[in-house]
């Protein structure tokens, strides 16, 4: 059966999953991109997110990012993972911030609150196509699924996105890599969010030099 998953998902030593004060140049907060730096020299982050054909780490940090990307049929992510603008949707053009061929190579559907007549979807090359819900995230969640045909469901973010999922009792399994940064302020990821309530428990945790990676699963 399909599974709601959150994979690759960074945070700091003090609990952030983001930085402060996101923005067109700094799309993951103030900071936030410290967190991902044990990501940046795999082969997985070279050749599936970048589409550089260089070679990259074969590592077990490249293990873990690999995995995330494995039998996932569709992705949700908030409005705070696709862009940087806040409240209505601009007349701007964004289409994310992965250029002409995303990553993701899959239907994406994006949470939104603010849509006053349907956005239509954004299809890009690769197979990723962007579709925008207003309907919270059962909705998103349903159409993920239907989407899927049987392969997992990744949440990528933002944090709140994520957070919403956790709090709903709908995440199946958490992969977390905990990074070597203190942010001191951002986007806090689990506070006041009880996981042994919710049932997830630690099931894997392997440290490397660049974090320590942590899966928690249902059950």
């Amino acid at each position: 059966m399909s599974k709601l998953k959150v994979l690759a998902f960074a945070v700091s030593i003090d609990g952030f999953g983001a930085g402060p004060d996101q923005s067109q140049q700094d799309p993951l907060g103030v900071g936030g991109m410290a967190l991902h730096e044990w990501m940046f020299p795999t082969r997985t982050f070279k050749q599936e997110v970048l589409g550089s054909q260089e070679a990259g780490s074969a590592d077990v940090d490249d293990t873990f990012a690999r995995r995330s990307f494995d039998n996932i049929g569709a992705w949700i992510m908030g409005r705070n993972m696709f862009a940087h603008s806040r409240g209505p949707w601009p007349d701007d053009g964004w289409k994310g911030w992965w250029g002409d061929e995303p990553p993701f190579h899959v239907p994406v559907y994006v949470l939104t609150h603010h849509a006053h007549h349907a956005r239509e979807p954004i299809v890009m090359r690769g197979g990723t196509t962007f579709h925008f819900v207003t309907g919270g995230i059962h909705e998103a969640l349903r159409l993920a699924r239907e989407a899927a045909r049987g392969r997992d469901v990744r949440v990528g973010g933002g944090v709140a996105t994520v957070r919403q999922y956790l709090q709903a009792g709908l995440v199946d399994e958490m992969h977390l890599a905990v990074s070597p940064t203190v942010l001191g302020r951002g986007e806090h990821l689990l506070g006041g969010i009880d996981l042994t309530a919710l049932g997830l428990s630690c099931r894997e945790h392997v440290a490397t030099p660049n974090a320590m990676h942590v899966v928690l699963r249902r059950g």
